[in-house]
């Protein structure tokens, strides 16, 4: 008797399970291609369409500790690295989570690399392999149905000793 009840029962926990991450992968596509966009605008060397997702009013930190507020002082930013130091790099973007605070906003983490590194800022050493390894954080909020890059926020990750 307890086995016939647990078949179903069973079978319905599988099928909410398959439901929900279907569910997931449906929220999370929007916010994917915005991410694979920003990829693909790098490897262009397009600041200005790098930055097309950013809310107006973003803060934005990069690696090197600089801290600044707004969508057209990101899209400068950007224009000016990918047109000097970062020219000719590619990005590597991969995704380590996706964690959906409320259903308007979510929180990315991104695994991020900058290949093909020739030179940096004064002072600042260039990878022996090329590479500059960060980790990412970007906070989406969708108003409208629009999601938005609230915050942008990028940490040099340091090699193991």
């Amino acid at each position: 008797m307890l086995r016939n009840l647990l078949i179903p029962f069973t079978m319905l926990a599988l099928s909410s399970s398959h439901g929900a991450f279907a569910q997931d992968q449906r929220a999370e596509a929007p916010i994917r291609a915005i991410i694979a966009a920003q990829v693909t605008a790098w490897d262009a060397g397009d600041g200005t369409a790098y930055a097309k997702d950013l809310a107006p009013d973003a803060s934005f930190t990069n690696l090197f500790g600089m801290v600044m507020y707004g969508a057209p002082a990101f899209a400068e930013r950007h224009r000016q690295i990918l047109a000097t130091f970062y020219k000719g790099t590619t990005k590597h973007h991969a995704i380590r989570r996706i964690r959906f605070v409320t259903p308007d906003v979510a929180i990315v983490d991104i695994d991020n690399q900058i290949r093909g590194v020739k030179t940096m800022p004064a002072g600042i050493p260039v990878p022996p392999d090329g590479i500059v390894k960060t980790q990412l954080m970007e906070v989406f909020v969708r108003r409208s149905g629009r999601w938005w890059v609230e915050a942008y926020h990028n940490v040099d990750t340091k090699p193991a000793n």
